[in-house]
């Protein structure tokens, strides 16, 4: 019963921070679109209110006029809108789906012996204080002179980033290194929000109220910090979803193909922000399709070197019994499992025959299966299922 609720409790949680994603996301993608797309004002008296810059747009049946001033406004309205909650809510919903399942779930999901011999307690406690140094190296960074040097800062952060998603593949299992390293940037990313952008703004509507200029220093480091989570956008992106492919986690070389696709994501964004404001090269954009080629042209799968006797079923059924079944059965004994994981069956010589080539990619190319070695399958183990898939091959 408890991996059923804990199952439930992945559901709604994951679904919320799916739901509370897409809305940060999305605000923050038009607000950087609406930064590049404002044009100065049409009416003298606009201009006169200090309006610096306004857009029209249409959408949904209807005409919007939406207008940016370059101080603060005549006067602060009633109802002023404030956004977020979105970011707020996207962190607490992927920090409760990271505790539930890489932590509580830390020997299956987060702890890799054939990487480092961890117990439960220390990787958990090394994954807290890697996100939490995370954010106060970046703030530092920030804060320090070298962020007037944009250039310099960039490639400093790109340094720092690559030495992260390193050093979590060299403590942690590759699916558990890349979560962390998304959950690194997407507390950055909030912490950006909490601690520089929303306060920075409670002072400019502070000063607006009383009827002071606001500090511009507010606005500059709200803006710089606003670029660089729209930057780390797509790389968390990535993460959230590499979980699925095990080809990029589970690779001798995770940390290289983390970087690369990351620096890809940060390119394609880096292109569609200078695309709004009519300054776009397509440079970024051909530097990130030729790292995205790359990488897949680098891992992918090779001809198996297995040869020998072609192995009989029986020999491979007596493999997936012992250390498949615990998960992948009708009836699954580990506790951590109510139901097989992802529908995937092995009980009978039917089911595994059909998920011959799943066995095949996920035990003997990706070597994930068994998810952390938990039923310690031998590299003899994962030549018979080699064999004999090669076998099943070689007869069609």
């Amino acid at each position: 019963m408890e991996a059923y609720i804990v199952d439930w409790l992945n559901l709604l949680a994951r679904w919320l921070h799916f739901i509370t994603g897409v809305a940060w996301i999305g605000a923050s993608f038009y607000f950087i679109w609406l930064d590049n797309h404002l044009l100065p004002p049409k009416s003298g008296q606009d201009a006169g209110k200090g309006v610096g810059g306004e857009v029209w747009s249409v959408h949904g049946g209807g005409f919007y006029h939406a207008q940016k001033y370059r101080a603060a406004p005549p006067f602060i309205p009633e109802t002023l809108h404030w956004f977020k909650w979105e970011a707020y809510s996207t962190w607490l919903s992927g920090m409760f789906l990271l505790v539930l399942v890489y932590w509580y779930g830390a020997q299956v999901y987060l702890i890799d012996p054939a990487v480092a011999e961890l117990s439960p307690l220390a990787a958990v406690g090394l994954a807290a204080g890697i996100i939490v140094a995370g954010w106060v190296v970046y703030d530092l960074l920030c804060k320090s002179p070298l962020r007037n040097n944009e250039r310099l800062f960039a490639a400093i952060l790109l340094l720092l980033v690559g030495v992260l998603a390193w050093g979590l593949c060299e403590l942690f299992s590759g699916r558990g290194a890349y979560i962390h390293f998304g959950a690194v940037l997407g507390t950055i990313m909030v912490a950006n929000v909490f601690f520089v952008i929303i306060p920075g703004q409670k002072r400019m509507v502070a000063a607006a109220e009383r009827g002071a200029v606001p500090d511009a220093e507010d606005g500059i480091r709200a803006k710089q910090r606003s670029v660089h989570n729209t930057y780390f956008t797509l790389p968390v992106l990535f993460v959230m979803t590499s979980n699925h492919y095990a080809m990029t986690y589970s690779h001798e070389y995770n940390w290289a193909i983390l970087i690369a696709i990351s620096l890809a994501g940060a390119l394609i964004r880096v292109y569609f922000v200078a695309r709004h404001s009519g300054r776009a090269s397509p440079l970024p954009l051909v530097i990130a399709g030729l790292l995205l080629a790359g990488v897949a042209a680098l891992i992918a799968p090779r001809a198996s070197a297995t040869s020998g006797a072609a192995v009989a079923f029986e020999e491979v059924q007596a493999v997936v019994a012992h250390r498949c079944t615990t998960c992948h059965s009708a009836q699954p004994t580990h506790p951590a499992f109510p139901a097989a994981p992802g529908g995937v069956v092995l009980d009978t010589e039917e089911q595994i025959v059909a998920e011959a080539l799943r066995i095949h990619q996920q035990t003997v190319i990706t070597r994930v299966m068994p998810i952390g070695n938990l039923t310690n399958i031998t590299e003899a183990e994962r030549e018979v299922i080699d064999r004999w898939y090669q076998g099943m091959e070689t007869g069609r």
